[in-house]
């Protein structure tokens, strides 16, 4: 079976959902509230995992009540946590997320930036036996490691391109071969540039596919073929909130089982269109045969 390796961020999420967002500094009472697992690459993990893949996660959280949590998230949604790195003098990252009833959401993080940033506990050897990695710009040293380690093993590399690590994009981007950005940080990497102007500026540093996620407006990517445009899919949004990582794991999947960039882009925005339908990075998330029953209904 295909399995991918996933490297990058893991969190707990406290989201509230109200009714519009205050034009001023106020109390607001929220209509509901959950707690959940967040983080981009963990969220993508969870994607794989609940579409029927077998994925692993390497990340870095506190020994503290937060780390179990996320954890125990993990564990539960099928994901191999053998490698989540739980570091005693590290803290957990959590986030406080309002969502309005559009599905808007404000996003308040908190990471510990003394997290130990060494990488000599990863277990690079497992490279050889996966199928693609997927990693995240949080732990820039975790992906230089991992993507080095693939790329000697001709193994398919994966960057989740969000804000954040513009002045280094360029190193890791010669190490990528698929480099799907959100549009602010495609938009912070390249200012100035049009979506095609840009991406095609991300190619010439390395990748052979260069995308950009636009939320509703579905997917847009060059590659040696060209253009190519998947339009977004209308759906009842609750929460937009990991939609993006969403979309993440479900073109890793796609793309381990041998889809070409156009079937795994629609396949990612339809699931990234069904996390939407619930609050939550993760509760969304669909089953494969969800999945494939929304996509058949589509035409």
């Amino acid at each position: 079976m295909s399995r991918v390796i996933c490297l990058g961020h893991a969190a707990l999420d406290r989201i509230y959902r109200i009714e519009a967002f205050p034009p001023h500094p106020t109390k607001v009472r929220a209509i509901e509230h959950i707690e959940s697992g967040g983080g981009m690459a963990a969220n993508a993990a969870a994607a794989i995992a609940r579409l029927g893949g077998k994925v692993e996660l390497w990340s870095r959280i506190g020994e503290d009540d937060v780390g179990v949590k996320i954890r125990t998230g993990l564990k539960a949604y099928g994901v191999d946590i053998r490698h989540v790195q739980m570091f005693e003098e590290g803290r957990s990252s959590t986030s406080a997320i309002i969502v309005d009833d559009a599905g808007e959401r404000l996003i308040v993080g908190n990471r510990d930036t003394s997290m130990p940033s060494g990488t000599s506990w990863l277990p690079l050897e497992r490279v050889a036996k996966a199928t693609a990695v997927l990693a995240d710009v949080r732990w820039l040293e975790g992906v230089r490691a991992l993507f080095t380690r693939a790329r000697a093993e001709r193994i398919p590399t994966i960057l989740d391109a969000d804000l954040g690590a513009r002045e280094a994009l360029a190193e890791i981007l010669e190490l990528t071969d698929f480099a799907i950005f959100s549009e602010p940080a495609l938009g912070d990497f390249a200012a100035k540039l049009g979506h095609e102007a840009a991406l095609a500026r991300v190619r010439e540093l390395g990748p052979r596919h260069a995308g950009v996620t636009l939320g509703q407006h579905g997917y847009l990517w060059i590659d040696a073929t060209g253009v190519g445009r998947c339009p977004g899919f209308a759906v009842d949004v609750v929460d937009t909130t990991g939609a993006g990582d969403a979309f993440h794991g479900a073109f890793t999947l796609a793309l381990v089982q041998g889809m070409d960039a156009g079937t795994a882009a629609r396949f990612a925005c339809a699931a990234a269109a069904l996390k939407c339908t619930r609050l939550g990075s993760r509760a969304g998330l669909p089953k494969r045969a969800e999945l494939d029953a929304f996509l058949a209904q589509q035409g």
